[in-house]
């Protein structure tokens, strides 16, 4: 499936546009590639698009004042990734966005996205449910890290996105769950041997 079919698929499973309207969208969309460990976007950066993964992985992190990193996020095929509020509201970023390995990603802007919404109303559907899907992952994952173990984290982790977890190292995944790499050793050796069901 080249590029411009991947995205198209991933809208069609939310909205049904005219062939214009397709067309119309694929007009605004850029292509870029991105080398492992190359950015997307670093912190302070004002954040220009808004991404569609095509092929790779990418991982939005935040670096404190103490260079601690905490990951925020995940991307793989099919998802979209950005600094939210950075991008709609022409902010410095408060997250840097690297790719994992070789990514290729469809980018739209925020003219371009705000000239698509006006000319094409059906896509207003179609961000609402993205918007829609994230708010619910995102919650969903801070209620998780408020009431659950880390080994359940861990676990619901392996369930959902067991694509993500065999691309990551222990400490990328141990920053997302909130915990040591060291207490994430622990924990994998006891489901390992089978301690923790």
């Amino acid at each position: 499936m080249d590029q411009m079919q991947a995205i198209i698929a991933n809208l069609s499973k939310h909205i049904t546009p005219s062939q214009e309207a397709q067309n119309y969208f694929l007009s605004l969309l850029e292509q870029k590639e991105f080398a492992r460990k190359e950015y997307l976007l670093r912190e302070d950066q004002a954040c220009r698009y808004f991404s569609f993964v095509v092929d790779g992985t990418f991982r939005a992190y935040h670096l404190n004042k103490e260079g601690k990193e905490t990951t925020i996020m995940f991307a793989i095929s099919d998802w979209w990734i950005t600094d939210m509020p950075s991008f709609l509201h022409n902010k410095p970023a408060k997250v840097n966005i690297q790719a994992l390995d070789h990514s290729i990603v469809l980018q739209i802007s925020k003219t371009n996205l705000d000239r698509l919404l006006e000319m094409q109303p059906v896509f207003e559907k179609y961000i609402r449910i993205l918007m829609q899907n994230a708010y619910t992952r995102e919650q969903i994952r801070v209620l998780e890290n408020l009431s659950l173990p880390a080994s359940e984290r861990y676990q619901n982790f392996l369930k959902k996105y067991p694509q993500i977890a065999s691309q990551i190292t222990q400490k990328q995944l141990a920053s997302y769950l909130g915990i040591t790499p060291e207490f994430l050793s622990t924990i994998r050796k006891q489901f390992t041997q089978g301690r923790i069901s």
